[in-house]
């Protein structure tokens, strides 16, 4: 796995050994970052369940002005922590050392909205669920146009939305799993 593109381009990743995590491919990666092209820059980026820590990576490579990691997994932390020295992109980046939720939980009390949120939990365990409605709790953490993109398994719906402030406005489906693109929802007063 590598850096596609920006100034830490062609850098190779390390990833965790074994089935516990499922890096995103360069294709796919390479699909999500072209959609996401005029977003990146100056952005700030949350990377929840980061795992390797490419996606966040990408996205400062790309631009983006600050990006958050969250990971609960020991090995996975020091693969993050590893590929951001190597990258020479620590600097603009924070690392949490907690689960998902609990995450936000804690940055809802003291971070600035975020206006990329990407996250890529384990398949068929609903956490996407808990995260959205943890999300919806704390609306200090994204604003109006906040773009939050989930990776999940093709049989991943989001009926729960209509709790949440979100709504689907787009998917990208690949062979085995897809990306839901989800924004604010308009306040129709």
């Amino acid at each position: 796995m590598r850096v596609i593109a920006g100034k830490a381009r062609r850098r190779i990743l390390k990833t965790m050994e074994g089935l516990n995590t499922r890096p995103t491919t360069d294709r796919i990666k390479e699909t999500l970052f072209n959609m996401l092209s005029f977003e990146i820059e100056g952005s700030r980026f949350l990377d929840l369940f980061s795992g390797s820590g490419a996606i966040g990576i990408e996205a400062l490579s790309r631009g983006a002005g600050k990006a958050v990691f969250v990971e609960n997994n020991r090995k996975a932390l020091g693969c993050i922590r590893d590929n951001l020295r190597t990258t020479g992109l620590e600097e603009d980046a924070l690392v949490i050392a907690t689960d998902a939720v609990s995450a936000i939980r804690k940055m809802g009390r003291k971070e600035e909205p975020f206006d990329l949120i990407f996250m890529d939990p384990p398949y068929g365990k609903e956490l996407e669920k808990d995260v959205l409605l943890a999300l919806g709790e704390y609306p200090s953490l994204f604003h109006e146009d906040t773009l939050i993109i989930v990776e999940s398994d093709l049989k991943t719906e989001f009926p729960y939305l209509t709790d949440t402030p979100f709504t689907l406005v787009r998917e990208k489906r690949y062979k085995t799993n897809k990306h839901s693109f989800l924004r604010v929802r308009e306040n129709k007063e």
